[in-house]
């Protein structure tokens, strides 16, 4: 795997700034990742680190940041913050980008595309949705579904979710996804949590599934774009 750098900057949010890291490929494709965090922890999450580091190093620049705040309104304007700050950054000339996040900070990301899409002005720099483990459901509360965002987004959206995470059933998602107008695709983890462990399964393996699916996954619809 060819190297990557890493970059910290400060995004501007309002009257403060998010913290944030580029990972940036040696060579590069036109194409970048924004990533952001769940309810807990930030831009330093194993796993973000883990996928961000995957996709830098075949080409794909990968900007992840930390919005702390469990409010969803508020993270999804820190989030649109940024895609506005990588869309005007001159240093990153980009054709396009996709959003991912996990958990929270993947229902963060419907959301903004769900807004973007509204906005007159909308044009094709946002390419795709990455949802890792999204909460479709509070834990036991499957009657509530978080599905108003997915419903309206027409560009493509791949799920990562785990076939035992407690705030996304598996049959919950399936029948989300069958209603939805974007092309999509679910990948399950098999007997993975809504946190991605496995039971007697190496953390490190599963974070290589993930990173390997998301990869292909961004990969095809690049390729879909330049046919």
């Amino acid at each position: 795997m060819s190297g990557h750098a890493e970059v910290q900057v400060k995004i501007p949010f309002g009257n403060k700034y998010l913290d944030a890291i580029f990972s940036v490929p040696k060579k590069k494709l036109r194409y970048g990742v924004i990533l952001t965090h769940g309810a807990g922890g930030d831009m330093n999450f194993p796993h973000l680190v883990s996928l961000a580091t995957y996709l830098a190093s075949y080409g794909i620049l990968c900007l992840r940041f930390t919005c702390k705040g469990l409010n969803i309104a508020y993270r999804t304007k820190a989030y649109k913050a940024v895609v506005e700050y990588l869309k005007l950054s001159d240093d990153y000339k980009l054709s396009g980008v996709f959003l991912a996040g996990r958990s929270m900070g993947s229902r963060a990301a419907a959301s903004v595309i769900r807004q973007l899409s509204e906005d007159d002005d909308n044009d094709d720099f946002i390419q795709g949705l990455v949802c890792l483990s999204y909460p479709l459901h509070r834990p036991k509360l499957q009657s509530k579904l978080r599905d108003e965002d997915l419903l309206f987004i027409r560009c493509p959206v791949l799920f990562v979710s785990g076939s035992a995470d407690e705030m996304c059933e598996k049959q919950l998602l399936e029948g989300v996804a069958s209603k939805m107008k974007a092309p999509k695709k679910i990948h399950w983890i098999d007997k993975a949590n809504h946190g991605m462990a496995v039971k007697g399964r190496a953390e490190d393996d599963v974070m290589e599934e993930i990173n390997a699916q998301v990869f292909s996954w961004l990969r095809e619809n690049i390729e879909l774009e330049h046919k």
